[in-house]
């Protein structure tokens, strides 16, 4: 764990991280082989981030990548091969839909990574970060929506898009600010705090998972609303 922070904040993303797994593994119906390819990526994570793997960061091909890019793939096989439509196909919605409160602890933490200088003020409620308002509705979302059924397919559809485009714009700010040869956002301030553990675990396993969840979400809306057509 890095010491760059209190020993509190590190412990709390740690338990953010817990959730957001455990609440996906509900989501997907407690699916063990989906489960353990989550806790695999997370155990290579923390022990490369722990290593100070990532914290090579003059790389011509930087090693933020490696945090990237197995999630990127992952999802890409979750839509486009035959066992990973059939394990998104039986995603739990509403469960995953309780799945986004977590992003209300992770705003939190990354409020006081900034308080530390770990990350530009841009990634936070503070700045141009508004992904808070996706965890505080996504209760009210998942229980008046996908299990009272009150709220529409249109509305949902539209409330997993904004969302989407919420963390998609944090995604993009964190990459632009992170201390590789191609920064281009806040030069005096970089995205320094998701090389350490246990923040590699936020755009390594949390957001990822996120943004599955909504990509899946827009995906099973859509196919229900073709086939009322």
């Amino acid at each position: 764990m890095t010491e760059l922070v209190p020993f509190y904040i590190s412990l709390s993303f740690i338990a953010i991280t817990l959730f957001t797994i455990i609440a996906f593994y509900r989501a997907t119906n407690r699916n063990k082989g989906v489960l353990l390819i989550v806790l695999v990526l997370a155990l290579i994570q923390a022990v490369l981030s722990q290593r100070g793997f990532y914290l090579v960061t003059n790389a011509i091909s930087p090693r933020l990548v490696f945090i990237l890019l197995p999630s990127v793939v992952l999802i890409l096989l979750a839509f486009f091969t035959k066992a990973g439509k059939k394990a998104i196909n039986s995603f739990n919605m509403e469960q995953y839909a309780y799945l986004h409160t977590v992003r209300v602890g992770v705003e939190i933490v990354l409020y006081y990574l900034f308080i530390y200088s770990l990350i530009p003020e841009s990634m936070t409620f503070s700045g141009r970060n508004f992904d808070i308002l996706a965890g505080l509705t996504a209760p009210f979302v998942a229980y008046y929506g996908y299990n009272k059924g009150k709220l529409s397919d249109t509305f949902l559809l539209v409330w997993n898009w904004v969302c989407l485009i919420l963390v998609s714009q944090v995604v993009i700010t964190g990459i632009l600010s992170a201390p590789t040869p191609f920064q281009q956002l806040s030069l005096n301030e970089p995205n320094t705090g998701i090389l350490y553990f246990p923040f590699v675990w936020l755009p390594g396993i949390v957001v990822p998972l996120v943004m599955l969840g909504h990509m899946v979400a827009i995906k099973k809306l859509n196919q229900k609303k073709k086939s009322k057509l």
